[in-house]
């Protein structure tokens, strides 16, 4: 079933109106009918709607069950990702989206062999904003996670200051003990960071100043991971915790 995102406004007491992009793609490419079910996304919730008709600039859309269904963690995650090289990046947003994040911050990192130009931020954050609105729907998230542009690793602590807890899995960290001991942390409400480092890792300087601000160093396991394979590891951890114990 086909999910879409709109704003609150486009909702008139009886119908919502699916108008512009949304209109297009939903009658040009998936060629919807009237009769047709769809989801209706907006202000975090999901309701199961009817196509009732088709104009020529918009359709409308009965709502046949509000609050159809729920699929937000009881934890907001924000993923602290060091820029990666290559597309890298494009599939941690895409993956980051379906399992649950919230936010996605590129970080510059010591390390980070990708450098950004001032000048291209924009359009990249554009199009990573796009990824993770596909990712969203695809994924039926009630609500799509903001992609900020890249900031730098001192910034990105700062960002921090506002969390309740930010983990670094860190690949000089060795034993489990420490991963069970930040997830025995977490509860139902919290905001909570994950930091992953770009090909190469973080800097102990990096590190240092991490744990300096409160972060927790935990582990992965014993092998080295790729970046992209950490930041997906790392999310899936903290969303079968909280999806099984909160």
């Amino acid at each position: 079933m086909y999910n879409f995102f709109i704003e609150k406004d486009r909702f008139d007491g009886s119908y919502y109106h699916l108008d512009g992009k949304d209109y297009n793609h939903a009658k040009n490419v998936l060629r919807l009918k009237v009769g047709e079910q769809v989801l209706i996304s907006h202000d975090q919730k999901c309701n199961l709607c009817e196509i009732s008709k088709i104009t020529d600039s918009e359709i409308l859309l009965t709502i046949l069950e509000s609050d159809y269904m729920d699929t937000s963690l009881p934890i907001n995650i924000y993923l602290f990702q060091g820029l990666p090289k290559s597309d890298k990046l494009e599939l941690i947003i895409q993956k980051a989206v379906e399992l649950g994040a919230d936010a996605i911050i590129p970080v510059d990192t010591a390390r980070s062999i990708v450098k950004i130009e001032e000048k291209k931020k924009e359009s990249k954050t554009a199009r990573w904003q796009a990824i993770a609105e596909s990712a969203s729907k695809q994924s039926k998230r009630t609500s799509i996670p903001k992609v900020y542009p890249p900031m730098s690793f001192k910034n990105a602590i700062d960002f921090c200051k506002d969390l309740d807890l930010v983990i670094l899995p860190y690949e000089n960290s060795f034993g489990m003990e420490c991963t069970k001991d930040a997830l025995k942390n977490i509860k139902s409400g919290m905001k909570i960071g994950i930091f992953i480092g770009p090909e190469g890792g973080f800097e102990q300087s990096e590190v240092d100043l991490a744990t300096e601000s409160g972060a927790k160093v935990v582990s992965l396991g014993k092998r080295i991971l790729r970046t992209e394979t950490a930041a997906i590891t790392a999310l899936s951890m903290i969303m079968l915790y909280a999806e099984t114990y909160l």
